[in-house]
């Protein structure tokens, strides 16, 4: 089993925001996104984060990474304020600490499964850790796949390179948002099963962005939001527990208008 990851992150949470708002527009076209979210995402976790449409789950996340300005509040990165830092320093924070799996799975076509998970250490000037980069993919399991481009690999398997690139530079965290989008039911369960072996043998802290409650049943902890709010949180919930919690907050939405 590979060391976890210890280096870089400040205390009990890799990340945490306090009073964290987002609004988009002004006057009468303003919306308001987030409206003074508290959250903490622990260490070495798997935290999902679910609600309805529109519910602020994406911004939360490009917010907390460091992808999208916030208009009132801080976000911290261990103990960085990522909210005081210019456009040169979140870019450096951003490559050398966080990794990001999306629901595209944005490899390059004429680099082979290896060259896109090396990709952006190779931009940056950076030797990877052999050791943890073979443990990486031996955990994603494309160790007889890595001479293939993504035109030879299922659509899984390009989103298990995907997830390889997030790993293999070691970040303090990966974001992913809806990565089994545009994948089946068995390529998802693949993948989601991959991010949770890399919390329980790599020691990684994942943040996955989902709309399916079979995917949020693989966290250890699930944040809902409602109307751009904390609506609770449950620990190791099951699919349908996820499912009711759903329906709940869709069910007020409805009422409260």
């Amino acid at each position: 089993m590979t060391t976890p990851i210890t280096t870089g992150v400040a205390g009990a949470f890799a990340a945490r925001a306090e009073n964290l708002t987002k609004a988009y527009g002004a006057g009468q076209s303003r919306v308001i996104a987030l409206d003074g979210v508290d959250v903490a995402i622990a260490r070495n976790r798997l935290t999902a984060v679910m609600g309805p449409s529109g519910s602020g789950k994406s911004t939360l996340l490009h917010c907390l990474a460091g992808l999208d300005a916030v208009s009132d509040g801080r976000v911290w990165l261990g103990d960085v304020d990522i909210t005081a830092l210019d456009d040169k320093g979140l870019t450096r924070l951003r490559r050398d600490r966080i990794g990001f799996v999306f629901q595209a799975f944005n490899l390059l076509p004429t680099l082979t499964a290896l060259e896109n998970i090396t990709l952006p250490a190779d931009l940056a000037g950076r030797r990877l850790d052999r050791e943890w980069l073979d443990a990486v993919i031996d955990t994603v399991g494309l160790g007889d796949r890595l001479s293939h481009r993504p035109g030879e690999l299922s659509g899984g398997q390009q989103q298990r390179v995907a997830c390889a690139r997030a790993l293999a530079g070691r970040p303090d965290i990966v974001f992913a948002d809806e990565p089994t989008g545009n994948l089946d039911s068995q390529a998802g369960a693949e993948v989601l099963g991959l991010l949770r072996r890399s919390v329980d043998g790599m020691g990684q802290t994942v943040v996955l962005v989902t709309h399916d409650p079979s995917a949020a049943a693989y966290a250890d902890e699930v944040l809902f939001l409602a109307d751009g709010r904390v609506a609770d949180r449950r620990q190791r919930p099951t699919a349908d527990d996820v499912l009711a919690m759903m329906r709940r907050l869709a069910g007020r939405r409805t009422c409260g208008g």
